[in-house]
C-alpha cells in the first residue's frame, strides 16, 4: 500500500498527462512538421518565405500587435480594479463578483455577435444615439475608412476576456494573510504605498500567470475579428484559417500556427523571466 502512494500523484496527473499530449502535444508537433517539410520530404523553408511574402501578413502581424498592446495592459488595469473592489469586502461585493464573471460563460464568437449587435448600422449603439437626437442618420461604425473596427474588437475583447484575468487576481488576492496589510498599517503605510509595496510584490505568481493567459489569447484572437469584420481586419490567426480552409494550403497556414506558437512561447518566456518569484529561505 505505501508503494501504491508513491505512485499516486502521477496516477492523478495521468488523465491531464493524456489530454494535452493527444490534443495540444501532437497537433503542435504535426503542425511543425508540415510547416518545415516539403512534399518530396526534405527540410524546407518555403512555406515560412510564402507566409512572409504573402501581401495581406505584413497587416496581419502588425494588428495582432496593435491588438496586444491594446487589450493586455487595458484589460489588467481593469481586473486589478475590479479584483481590489472586491477584494476590500464593501457591501455588496459578493454580487460583483458574480457580474464581472458572467463573460467568462459566454464563447469568444458568441462575444463578437453580440458586439456586432451593438455596432451594426442599425444596431443598439445607433439606436440610442438616434433616440437621444444625436445623430440623424446612423453611422457606420465597422467602415474601413474609420478606425472602429479595431475600436471595435478591443471593448469586445475587454469585455469578454477581463474577467478571467479578474478571477486570478482575485484568486490571489484572497490568498494573501491580512496580517502584512495590517503590518503595515501599523508602520504608517497609506493604502497606495501598501498596495505597491506589499500587496502587489505578493501578488506577483498571480500577476505572472494571468498576463501568461492572457497575452497567449490576445495574439491567437480570431472569433471576435471573423464575428465583428468578417476576417476584413486581418490578424495572424485568420490568416491562417484563409490559408487552410480557403486557400486549401496546410502547410502555409501550419507555419502561420508556428509562428503564432513562437509568439506564445517567447512573450511567456519574457514573462516569466521578469516576473519570476525567489525563493527565500525559510524561517
Amino acid at each position: 500500500m505505501k508503494r501504491f502512494k508513491n505512485y499516486e500523484p502521477y496516477i492523478l496527473l495521468l488523465p491531464s498527462i493524456v489530454y494535452l499530449l493527444v490534443f495540444f502535444a501532437y497537433p503542435m508537433f504535426t503542425s511543425f512538421k508540415m510547416a518545415i517539410i516539403s512534399e518530396e520530404g526534405q527540410l524546407t523553408a518555403k512555406y515560412f518565405l510564402r507566409m512572409v511574402n504573402d501581401s495581406n501578413f505584413n497587416e496581419a502581424f502588425k494588428n495582432t500587435f496593435l491588438f496586444l498592446i491594446a487589450i493586455v495592459p487595458l484589460q489588467f488595469t481593469l481586473a486589478l480594479i475590479m479584483a481590489l473592489v472586491v477584494n476590500e469586502k464593501l457591501k455588496g461585493s459578493g454580487l460583483l463578483v458574480y457580474v464581472y464573471s458572467i463573460p467568462i460563460a459566454v464563447s469568444d464568437l458568441a462575444a463578437g455577435i453580440i458586439w456586432f449587435s451593438i455596432f451594426t448600422q442599425h444596431g443598439f449603439l445607433n439606436t440610442v444615439l438616434s433616440h437621444l437626437g444625436l445623430m440623424d442618420k446612423p453611422f457606420i461604425f465597422l467602415s474601413y475608412e474609420t478606425s472602429w473596427p479595431f475600436v471595435a474588437v478591443v471593448l469586445a475583447e475587454l469585455w469578454r476576456a477581463t474577467s478571467i484575468v479578474f478571477v486570478i487576481l482575485v484568486a490571489g488576492l484572497q490568498s494573501i494573510p491580512k496580517a502584512y496589510d495590517e503590518a503595515a498599517k501599523v508602520f504608517g503605510a497609506r493604502y497606495w504605498k501598501r498596495l505597491w509595496r506589499v500587496t502587489l510584490p505578493i501578488l506577483r505568481p498571480s500577476i505572472q500567470v494571468a498576463l501568461i493567459l492572457r497575452t497567449i489569447l490576445a495574439i491567437q484572437v480570431f472569433g471576435v475579428v471573423i464575428a465583428l469584420t468578417g476576417g476584413d481586419l486581418r490578424v495572424l490567426a485568420s490568416e491562417a484559417y484563409q490559408w487552410y480552409n480557403n486557400y486549401r494550403n496546410p502547410p502555409v497556414a501550419a507555419a502561420y500556427a508556428t509562428l503564432l506558437l513562437t509568439l506564445s512561447m517567447i512573450t511567456s518566456f519574457i514573462y516569466l523571466r521578469s516576473l519570476r518569484v525567489e525563493e527565500k529561505m525559510r524561517l
